[in-house]
């Protein structure tokens, strides 16, 4: 696949260099203030049923998942589930990220549009990922005649741009509420607010990572092939 490899192959290096740093970011600071005992000695678990109960949510359980930072909300199936570094840790950083799942429960609860219109994309994305390079690679066989195949690819590869730009409103969103539920002192101490605020804002920048990510890969094949058609 000699493509693969032009001269355009330093925005996807740029891409890597940036979610490789934001990755690097989020768990030092996840593991900085993961040494930071709260004081009020709520568990993350006990604080994430706390945060639903005082929400009105009684549909939402709260279970527990293996791995490190593999915390999420699944809306499908009504679960927040938390990490193994999560769910029994009474850690500012442990109990910024529940409050940050809880968030998108709520963001669930009020239908937040967001949320749902990225929900509605992921099959479309899927199946938009899973064919938008065969496409291209068929283009590239059928020479002057793949033009139409070409474009289909990179904008079904365009979906996952559009997603990644969709996520950034509804994971923003998520940690605003739970910073929000937090600075009502009832789980955290006023003073340990800023410190959870650090952990997600280190978070966010993942995803910020991703969409930039998508973008620099999107902005190649539009180069790459947009040069193809002036020869």
């Amino acid at each position: 696949m000699p493509f693969m490899f032009d001269g355009t192959y330093f925005l996807i290096i740029i891409g890597l260099v940036i979610s490789l740093a934001a990755q690097a970011y989020v768990k030092s600071t996840f593991s900085k203030f993961s040494e930071v005992a709260s004081r009020k000695g709520y568990t993350a678990t006990q604080a994430a049923q706390y945060i639903l109960d005082q929400s009105g949510i009684r549909d939402v359980s709260v279970e527990r998942v293996r791995g490190d930072l593999t915390d999420h909300y699944d809306a499908r199936n009504k679960v927040l589930r938390l990490s193994d570094s999560t769910a029994n840790s009474t850690s500012v950083a442990a109990i910024g990220v529940a409050a940050h799942e809880v968030g998108h429960a709520i963001q669930d609860q009020v239908g937040y549009v967001p949320l749902r219109l990225r929900h509605n994309l992921v099959p479309v994305v899927n199946i938009g990922q899973g064919i938008s390079m065969p496409m291209i690679l068929i283009g590239l066989v059928l020479g002057e005649a793949g033009g139409l195949f070409i474009q289909m690819g990179i904008i079904l590869f365009a979906l996952t741009f559009v997603f990644q730009v969709v996520t950034l409103p509804v994971e923003f969103n998520a940690s605003s509420r739970a910073l929000h539920i937090l600075g009502g002192g009832n789980i955290l101490e006023r003073d340990e607010v800023p410190q959870a605020r650090k952990v997600l804002n280190a978070a966010a920048l993942t995803y910020v990572a991703a969409a930039i990510m998508s973008f620099l890969q999107l902005l190649r094949l539009v180069l790459m092939f947009s040069g193809r058609r002036r020869d």
